[in-house]
């Protein structure tokens, strides 16, 4: 069976499975990880008062 973008995925093993490309599971991984960024990204911000790229020293 191949998950086409309108079957959703019930099974909480495939939805979880690294697999490359333009699949669910990449984009559930892709979204994962941007919500980690984000988070990191606003943690050092408050931790540090000072901006992310000023902080790594990029400007």
């Amino acid at each position: 069976m191949t998950n086409t973008p309108n079957t959703p995925i019930t099974n909480p093993e495939d939805r979880n499975a690294v697999k490359f490309g333009f699949t669910p599971q990449a984009e559930i991984w892709n979204g994962r990880l941007a919500m980690l960024g984000f988070v990191i990204a606003i943690a050092i911000e408050l931790f540090t008062n000072q901006g992310v790229l000023h902080f790594w020293g990029l400007q």
